[in-house]
C-alpha cells in the first residue's frame, strides 16, 4: 500500500491464499510484504500490528513472473508488464542508453535488467533497422572488444549478439562471446534458424533465444547445450507470429512445428527452458522499402506486453513441460539463469514481486492470467 507519491509503504498481510513454491500449493497462509518492499513472514500465524490486511481466501499467489526476452518502449512498456502479473523484464535490445539509463530505479512498475545495443554485422537483416547504432555493427573480430566497452560504460547487465543468416561470421561472434565473458557478462544470442544456434554454440554463448523455424534441434544439439550449461528461450509465442506470417507471405521451409519440437527436445533432455516473450512494440523505425519487407513481417509478429506471457506459458504447457515447471520457466528458473537472486521465489528477504491470481495454474496454466492483484517490489500497482 502506498501514498498516491509511491513514497510511503506500509506493511501489507496476505492473507487465506495458497502460495505457489515452484513445485505445488500451500496450504491457505498469509504473507506478510514489509515497508522495505521484502517479504516478510510467510506463515499461517503471521500477524504484524497495523498492517493492511488483504483478505485473499480462494486464490494462489505466485513470485512475479520474468518475461526473459522483452523490449523496452518506456515507462509504459514497464507499467503494462506490471498489470499483467509480470513485474521483471529482461530487455533484449534498446537504444540509445540514456532510453534505458533513465528508467532505472522506476518504483511500482516492472523492475528490467537489459542488453542496451545488440551486435550484429553490416548486411544482416537487423543491420536495416534505421538508426541502428554503427558501433552495434561489428564486421571483424577487433571490433569486438570496442563494442562490448562501449556497452560495459552504458551498464547494460548482459551481452546480446545477433546470429543473423547472413551476420557475423564465426570468428566474429567467437570475439564476442570471449570479450563479454572476460568481464564477467553473460551472452544471450538471437538464433532463429539452425545454423545460427550451431554457431552460437560454437562461440560458448551463454543462452539461446528463439527456437528454429527452418529445422528442429537434434539430440547432438541437446547434448551440446547441456555440456555447455547453456539455457533455452525459445520465445514461442513470436516464433508462431512469425511462422504465420512467412507462411502467409509465400516464404517456403519455415514452420512453427519445428520451434515446438525444438523446445519439447531441449525440455526432455534436460535443458533449462525459460518463459520469453520477444514482447515489442510500434514499429522498428521509418517506413521500409520494398527490400526490407521482411522486417515488416516481424512488427506484424510482434507480441504484446505482459498478456503475452500468459501465451507463452500456455505454449510451453504445450510442448511438453508441466504446469509447475512452466510457471519455474518464468519464475525460479529464470531468476537463477539470470542471477536475479533477490526475486523468483516467495521467500523470506526476497523483493515482494508477488502476483494473486483467482484459481490454480497448477490445474489449469490460464488460471495465471486471472490476474487479481499485483505487487512489484512491494507497491502494489
Amino acid at each position: 500500500m502506498t501514498d498516491s507519491t509511491l513514497g510511503a509503504v506500509s506493511a501489507t498481510a496476505i492473507t487465506n491464499t495458497r502460495v505457489f513454491d515452484g513445485h505445488s500449493l500451500s496450504a491457505p497462509t498469509t504473507v506478510v510484504v514489509q515497508p522495505d518492499g521484502r517479504i516478510g513472514d510467510v506463515s499461517a500465524d503471521a500477524v504484524v500490528v497495523g498492517a493492511a490486511v488483504v483478505n485473499a481466501e480462494g486464490t494462489v499467489l505466485l513470485p512475479g513472473l520474468i518475461d526473459c526476452h522483452m523490449h523496452l518502449k518506456g515507462r509504459e512498456s514497464l507499467e503494462t508488464l506490471a498489470t499483467y502479473g509480470v513485474t521483471t523484464g529482461l530487455d533484449m535490445a534498446t537504444w540509445p542508453a540514456s532510453q534505458f539509463q533513465s528508467l532505472r530505479g522506476l518504483r511500482g512498475v516492472a523492475d528490467f535488467r537489459t542488453a542496451g545495443m545488440a551486435a550484429t554485422s553490416q548486411g544482416s537483416t537487423h543491420s536495416r533497422i534505421p538508426t541502428y547504432p554503427d558501433v552495434a555493427l561489428v564486421d571483424s573480430p577487433d571490433k569486438a572488444e570496442r563494442f562490448v566497452e562501449v556497452q560495459v560504460a552504458d551498464g547494460v547487465d548482459y551481452i546480446k549478439i545477433i546470429a543473423d543468416l547472413p551476420g557475423p561470421t564465426q570468428d566474429v561472434l567467437d570475439a564476442l562471446v570471449a570479450a563479454a565473458h572476460a568481464r564477467g557478462l553473460k551472452v544471450i544470442a538471437h538464433a532463429a534458424l539452425y545454423e545460427a544456434v550451431r554457431m552460437s554454440l560454437a562461440a560458448g554463448a551463454d543462452m539461446i533465444t528463439h527456437a528454429p523455424l527452418d529445422r528442429a534441434l537434434d539430440d547432438a544439439t541437446a547434448e551440446t547445450m547441456l555440456a555447455q550449461g547453456t539455457v533455452f528461450i525459445p520465445t514461442l509465442t513470436m516464433m508462431k507470429g512469425i511462422a504465420a506470417n512467412l507462411t502467409a507471405a509465400g516464404v517456403p521451409g519455415v514452420s512453427y512445428a519445428h520451434a515446438h519440437e525444438s523446445t519439447r527436445a531441449m525440455h526432455a533432455a534436460g535443458v533449462p527452458v525459460l518463459a520469453g516473450t520477444d514482447a515489442h512494440i510500434g514499429s522498428f523505425g521509418e517506413s521500409m522499402h520494398d527490400e526490407d519487407a521482411y522486417i515488416g513481417l516481424l512488427e506484424r509478429a510482434m507480441p504484446p506486453y505482459g498478456e503475452s506471457m500468459h501465451d507463452e506459458l500456455a505454449l510451453l504447457v504445450d510442448a511438453g513441460l508441466s504446469t509447475a515447471e512452466a510457471l519455474r520457466a518464468a519464475t525460479s528458473t529464470a531468476a537463477h539463469a539470470f542471477s536475479l537472486d533477490d526475486r523468483g521465489a516467495i521467500t523470506p528477504g526476497l523483493r515482494a514481486d508477488l502476483v494473486l491470481v483467482d484459481g490454480d495454474p497448477l490445474t489449469d496454466i490460464a488460471a495465471a492470467r486471472r490476474v487479481l492483484r499485483v505487487w512489484c517490489g512491494g507497491i502494489e500497482v
